[in-house]
């Protein structure tokens, strides 16, 4: 809490703003515009410029005071008297420092510039005249509000000022509050506590605003107030993830007891007993089982970003693995079914059924392929696609039946085998050499036959990418198996030139492996 001081307001070369407030049937109600608090000091301030005159200088400054309480006035005509009497005491005492108009000249020429000189401002709350004390708030910069107050309530509103103003001090009129962070708040906060309905007042007011005026609240022990900033900030929207956290993060920091902070919370964290992991299983589930082509695809594009943005978050080991180990269920269950309907599609007789016969088990192995990526994508993102690859690189029947399906059936499989290729080039799985080697035998040739399709069908395959993935594969195996697989690979590219993967890096790699550079014979002479 800001220092508390028993002091006077300085007088002199203060300038003074008085605020015009209406009256309410609950008092005043107390913040003037902000435009008040943020205002420059470069506007010039008429009440601290006495007109030069023969007269004293006494008799202008009353008037100018008069004319500057006239909205005051005229709604509030019996009050008259106890607007004036929190501001002109400054100005008379600022006057009555000169005893001619030729002398406060002379004395002011030396003074520095208005826009040096601190500036307050005079706010006055409950019935006009009637205020038993005064808080003075000092802000930044010079800046300071004196608040004509009542005792009776600050101390039922607040513990801080009932603790400030108990029986052994109970009869200071003045409290000085220094190095107030943000002074416009404190002087609404100090208003909403002669309002019947605070949380009426605060409807139309921004979450940020509102967390201020809870920040106020608490330290002035606030309590009524806090209740009706949390009530508000549990029904409102919060707008955008920054708003959120502000919100999270005030909540989470406020240390007086019972105020309920729970409703709030609510909606960013759950009491349900059933784990995070579990739901997103069956996000993951209900993905693949979406029949509805644009649905499931905005969705899973979704799913795989946020599941991204969740990748750098720490997260319990055992739970990490039970939902790895159901995506790679998942991937077993899809599996099953497209090598299903490969079976049919590849039976003799299946060309010749109806258009009505032979799309449902087309659609379907377009649709558990790409089921089979989205996951070899999610696993690949949480460095878990070892198994993946193991399970591919042992279809041999799948790749048999392969090249029995029409390419524009099978294509979608070959997506599959690239996205291998590609995650084993950039290092995102490390499967074993028996793998690396058993999944170049199986599906190169079935990805090769394929290719010409893939680069011009599909819009997402990335030519260069797929053809670095592919060589780097090969450039990982023993240099005898590299020899095979690129030998057996220049043979289909001298025939199919453009129609067939590009490894020509890889080639030259392992051309200069074998011929230019031989580590062998240096080894060999070495362990001689």
């Amino acid at each position: 809490m800001a220092e508390i001081r028993l002091t006077k307001v300085a007088q002199g070369q203060t300038k003074i703003r008085n605020v015009p407030i209406a009256v309410t049937p609950e008092g005043f109600w107390c913040c003037p515009s902000p435009v008040v608090f943020q205002k420059t000091l470069k506007a010039q301030n008429p009440l601290n410029k006495p007109k030069p005159s023969s007269s004293p200088p006494t008799a202008p400054t009353k008037t100018t005071v008069q004319k500057k309480q006239v909205p005051v006035t005229e709604k509030k005509p019996t009050s008259t008297p106890s607007r004036p009497a929190v501001v002109p005491d400054d100005h008379r005492t600022f006057a009555s420092d000169a005893p001619s108009v030729g002398t406060l000249v002379n004395e002011r020429a030396p003074r520095p510039k208005i826009e040096n000189l601190p500036r307050k401002v005079a706010i006055e709350f409950g019935e006009p005249g009637t205020s038993d004390m005064k808080v003075v708030l000092m802000g930044k910069q010079g800046f300071y509000v004196k608040l004509s107050v009542h005792k009776n309530v600050l101390m039922e509103n607040s513990s801080f000022f009932a603790d400030k103003l108990s029986e052994e001090q109970s009869r200071l009129s003045c409290l000085e509050i220094e190095d107030c962070e943000d002074i416009e708040i404190y002087v609404e906060t100090v208003g909403l506590m002669y309002c019947k309905e605070t949380k009426q007042r605060l409807i139309k007011q921004s979450v940020s605003r509102v967390l201020r005026i809870l920040k106020v609240a608490e330290l002035l022990g606030f309590k009524s107030c806090m209740q009706s900033c949390l009530e508000y900030l549990e029904a409102v929207p919060w707008v955008g993830e920054e708003e959120e956290e502000k919100v999270v993060s005030s909540i989470l920091r406020l240390q007086v007891e019972g105020i309920g902070v729970t409703p709030v919370l609510k909606r960013v964290s759950s009491e349900v007993g059933n784990h995070p992991k579990e739901t997103l299983v069956h996000i993951v589930e209900q993905v693949l089982n979406s029949s509805e082509e644009r649905g499931r695809r905005e969705m899973k594009s979704i799913v795989l970003k946020l599941l991204r943005e969740n990748s750098g978050i720490p997260s319990h080991a055992g739970s990490a693995d039970i939902f790895n180990e159901t995506i790679h269920s998942s991937c077993r269950s899809c599996l099953v079914s497209l090598l299903s309907m490969f079976r049919q599609a590849a039976e003799p007789g299946f060309t010749d059924k109806p258009m009505e016969n032979r799309e449902p088990v087309l659609k379907q192995i377009a649709l558990e392929a790409d089921n089979l990526s989205w996951l070899l994508e999610i696993l690949a993102d949480r460095q878990a696609a070892d198994a993946f690859a193991v399970m591919w690189s042992t279809q041999q029947e799948l790749a048999t039946l392969h090249t029995k399906l029409p390419i524009v059936s099978r294509h979608h499989v070959s997506c599959i085998t690239a996205r291998l290729f590609v995650g084993i080039g950039r290092g995102e799985l490390l499967p074993s050499k028996d793998t690396r080697q058993l999944l170049l035998q199986t599906w190169l040739q079935p990805l090769i036959n394929d290719y010409s399709w893939l680069q011009h069908g599909c819009r997402s395959f990335d030519r260069k990418v797929v053809e670095e993935g592919i060589g780097r594969t090969i450039l990982t195996l023993p240099l005898e198996d590299q020899q095979s697989i690129l030998l057996s690979w220049l043979g289909s590219f001298l025939k199919a030139g453009d129609n067939c993967p590009n490894l020509q890096r890889a080639f030259e790699v392992w051309w200069r492996r074998t011929f230019i550079r031989p580590y062998v014979e240096p080894r060999g002479s070495l362990m001689q």
